[in-house]
């Protein structure tokens, strides 16, 4: 029987590459939640359903930790898989 290692790290990786091709990347603007952002850093994986971003708030200027939500998450993680 042939055994299979789980790496969660690579897995991770893979889930951010495709969030950041859906727009999720450094230097992207978004909006989100009714308001405009403008993202400082690439996604960051914590978990399967835990994905983040900071980013600075277009019309504050205010700097501020974005959760993406689990409806991109869920897309990003069908991509994956298939």
């Amino acid at each position: 029987m042939r055994q299979t290692s789980y790496d969660p790290a690579s897995k991770f990786q893979a889930l951010s590459k495709t969030l950041k091709r859906l727009g999720y990347a450094n230097e992207s603007r978004i909006k989100l939640y009714g308001q405009e952002f403008r993202l400082v850093n690439d996604p960051v994986v914590m978990t399967d359903s835990l994905v983040f971003v900071d980013a600075v708030e277009t019309r504050t200027g205010r700097l501020m930790r974005l959760r993406i939500p689990m409806n991109i998450v869920n897309m990003a993680q069908a991509q994956v898989a298939a």
